[in-house]
């Protein structure tokens, strides 16, 4: 029987590789419900050829362009935050990708938890800005998240249940992103263009933005203490130029198990979507006679602080991660716009997280109340 799936973000990065996942297997999958922000066109082609029962744009004027290209499809049309959130409340969906940008992923999460559907996470802004309120629902409602970044699928299957209270440290891998070897100096002159230039994976524009400052590897710090309940000092990131070594699990016994392959998002979507099973594909396979090396360093936290901000987000605890993930979120806009420099996103996030009290107990309007909070500092002070 077809596994019925839901893609929430289906034109992004995340959402096209997992529907060429679907096209791996055709007949093991049933695209029940899409999801996509403004780009109506590419949902339209995706509607004729998965002839979902939903779909869901975010703006009024993205639905009625979406209705003038899809007339005589059997398609339902929602819009908005609400769209999302009722597509995650459908019946006989047997599991969700999530893959929308930023904060937008949290309530359709919550929603999917609530209707004790598996979740599929590829939007790590989830845990960072509300880890807490998710994973207590998850545990409550005994609904599983599937990590789909490739760090953390790499340490979910390496993280042996069994023997949990066992695991030494966490080892999330960094590729370094482009400007690894750049001068503080380099970093002052980096342009939007040059940022987007990512040497080992093809993403979307924001996280692309932040892997070249490292930001992103703040982010999965703070979604790996959430996901796998291990405290901050246990969480390492090393610096992997050559990618193949997705994320490491480090006991206590001194064995470490690691999860290597292509960089290819595709295969912890394609894991994340046929667990707890393994599934044939057709994906590129690494050779490992033509692999020379296998270099790690450590990241270098002068040049790219964002790191240790977010370490003391996480261990400030509450409400702070929320604030360094709306402030980075705002300055990543401001320097994609140009109107700060790239070395600066790292100095707004800061400045924000220092004009923060933060709350030890929320609910998700405080959460949304204190995101819209931080974006408006994070403008405010440019």
């Amino acid at each position: 029987m077809s596994k019925k799936i839901a893609v929430l973000g289906s034109t992004g990065s995340i959402g096209r590789q997992a529907l060429q996942v679907v096209d791996e297997n055709p007949g093991n999958y049933k695209v029940v419900a899409l999801a996509a922000g403004s780009n109506f066109r590419l949902l339209a082609e995706q509607i004729k050829t998965y002839k979902p029962l939903y779909a869901a744009v975010g703006t009024p004027r993205a639905m009625r362009g979406l209705k003038s290209l899809i007339d005589g499809e059997n398609t339902e049309i929602l819009v908005g935050t609400e769209g999302l959130v009722n597509l995650a409340r459908l019946t006989g969906i047997d599991l969700i990708l999530i893959a929308v940008t930023g904060i937008n992923g949290l309530r359709p999460t919550l929603a999917a938890i609530e209707n004790k559907i598996p979740v599929a996470l590829a939007n790590k802004e989830t845990l960072v800005t509300a880890g807490s309120l998710v994973m207590s629902k998850a545990r409550e409602n005994k609904v599983p998240i599937i990590p789909v970044d490739s760090e953390h699928s790499a340490i979910y299957q390496c993280f042996e249940e069994n023997n949990k209270t066992s695991v030494e440290k966490l080892i999330l891998t960094a590729s370094g992103g482009p400007f690894l070897h750049y001068t503080r100096d380099e970093l002052e002159k980096v342009t939007p263009e040059q940022a987007l230039q990512h040497p080992k994976w093809q993403m979307g524009v924001k996280i692309t933005i932040d892997s070249a400052g490292m930001i992103n590897k703040g982010l999965e710090i703070i979604e790996a203490h959430w996901l796998f309940d291990v405290p901050y000092e246990k969480i390492e990131v090393v610096v992997h130029p050559q990618s193949i070594i997705h994320s490491m699990v480090q006991y206590e016994d001194g064995a470490i198990l690691a999860q290597m392959g292509l960089p290819d998002m595709r295969v912890p979507i394609q894991y994340a979507l046929t667990y707890p099973r393994r599934q044939k594909n057709s994906f590129p396979r690494p050779d490992f006679h033509k692999i020379r090396e296998l270099t790690f360093l450590e990241p270098d936290a002068q040049r790219f602080p964002g790191l240790r901000l977010a370490y003391e987000a996480g261990k400030t605890g509450g409400t702070m991660p929320t604030v360094y993930n709306a402030a980075n979120e705002a300055a990543v806009d401001l320097f994609l716009n140009k109107k700060i420099k790239f070395s600066n996103i790292s100095v707004l996030i800061e400045k924000v997280m220092t004009r923060h009290s933060p709350l030890n107990s929320f609910d998700i309007d405080e959460i949304l109340a204190i995101d819209n909070w931080a974006r408006e500092k994070a403008y405010g002070c440019v």
